[in-house]
């Protein structure tokens, strides 16, 4: 049996300020944020929160940088990744981050404000919404 190499990372948290979006030197667009995660219960009754590291390229970066702002819920699935470099000390860094594939709202629609649009970059089909009191159209 070959080796297993597993990076999934799904997140449900709060954004800890608005989303900046930036555009590379080739024009791809990039965000970085902080998402704040609730860790269970503490047995003292304590609840500690873990703040996260996230980036997200291209259309991901977009879509969180329209529709989302501080304090907002989001979800999202990626993989974590690290980074080293040297500082202009000559002290050497680490960052752990999560590079984010997808993205969706997790709020309520009155919350979000009507419309809860999910990203998913496999371009899944879009669904007609439909309303409790109709019939389904089968």
């Amino acid at each position: 049996m070959g080796n297993l190499n597993l990076n999934k990372v799904i997140l449900g948290g709060r954004l800890t300020a608005d989303v900046e979006i930036k555009q590379t030197q080739s024009g791809i667009s990039v965000c970085q944020f902080s998402l704040a995660v609730n860790r269970k219960y503490s047995k003292e009754g304590e609840q500690n929160t873990d703040f996260i590291n996230c980036v997200a390229w291209r259309n991901t970066a977009e879509f969180i940088s329209k529709y989302f702002k501080k304090g907002s819920s989001l979800c999202i699935v990626g993989n974590i990744q690290t980074r080293t470099w040297t500082d202009q000390n000559n002290q050497k860094r680490y960052a752990t981050e999560v590079i984010v594939d997808e993205a969706m709202f997790v709020d309520s629609k009155s919350e979000s404000e009507g419309h809860a649009p999910q990203f998913n970059p496999a371009g899944a089909p879009h669904f007609e919404e439909i309303r409790e009191d109709e019939d389904l159209p089968f």
